[in-house]
């Protein structure tokens, strides 16, 4: 499933899209679609200009000067497309958008675990979907992490909760608790000061770094212009349960922690 790295850089690959009338939008697939406030679902942002590109956690918001917001959950397998004009529809497309600059963006998802939403404001937007997420993980602190004090979660669970930190998954946590030296089945309340200041910098760091990857392609994500990510090349423990760790040597060790398969390092992480 995307994570915030790989949402990021479809957001980033949107961007020529500001600025752009929306002259034509068509759902294909009304059941993977959600009207909130009562927005209308048919001809949705026609005649709007596309005014900025927006991202909470793992889910982005294509605003619009007049109002309308379209929001987008890529889930698993979701994808959003720049193509030309009249390109051939591939299968699994639920919703087009035909723009001014001779584009279209489109929505696919060939297993539907994502969707779309069609605001009236932003406001109405980030109360219905927004208001529910915790801080942006990309800009964590360990004060965010204030939770974990009084939590006999695992913190690897506490990560992945996204009520308390928003944009991080399966991947970017096993990573993270890596560079943080910290095991994914410690309780989070046993955790220090000096350890959460340690997570929450190895969070941003590790977010950081698959960004500049273009993030992590495993099977199918791609940026919006279709290009997909390196960041998978630098994982140090993600996928890697019984290979050698990268610092020490010793056989990574693998188990499910938060129902998740969880990947690390007995000796490095404690």
């Amino acid at each position: 499933m995307p994570e915030l790295p790989e949402v990021e850089c479809v957001r980033r690959s949107l961007e020529p899209l500001v600025g752009c009338r929306v002259v034509e939008g068509r759902v294909i697939r009304s059941d993977v679609v959600t009207s909130i406030g009562g927005a209308p679902l048919d001809r949705p942002l026609v005649g709007c200009t596309i005014s900025g590109i927006r991202r909470r956690g793992k889910s982005l918001a294509v605003c619009c000067a007049e109002g309308p917001v379209l929001g987008v959950h890529l889930g698993m397998t979701g994808r959003v497309l720049m193509v030309d004009e009249g390109s051939p529809i591939e299968p699994h497309t639920h919703a087009v958008w035909r723009l001014s600059n001779g584009r279209e963006m489109r929505f696919v998802d060939p297993r539907r675990f994502g969707g779309l939403w069609i605001a009236p404001t932003a406001a109405a937007f980030e109360a219905e979907v927004w208001s529910r997420l915790g801080p942006d993980a990309l800009e964590i602190r360990a004060d965010d992490l204030g939770e974990t004090k009084t939590s006999r979660r695992p913190i690897k669970s506490m990560l992945l909760d996204q009520g308390l930190l928003a944009g991080v998954g399966n991947i970017y946590a096993d990573e993270a608790l890596f560079e943080a030296r910290v095991r994914p089945t410690r309780k989070g309340v046993r955790l220090t000061r000096i350890e959460l200041e340690r997570l929450a910098s190895a969070v941003r760091a590790v977010l950081a770094r698959a960004i500049s990857a273009g993030g992590s392609t495993l099977r199918d994500y791609r940026n919006a212009q279709g290009q997909a990510g390196q960041a998978q090349h630098g994982h140090r423990v993600y996928g890697r349960g019984g290979q050698p760790c990268t610092v020490c040597g010793d056989r990574l060790r693998k188990r499910l922690v938060a129902q998740r398969t969880t990947v690390w390092c007995s000796t490095c992480q404690s």
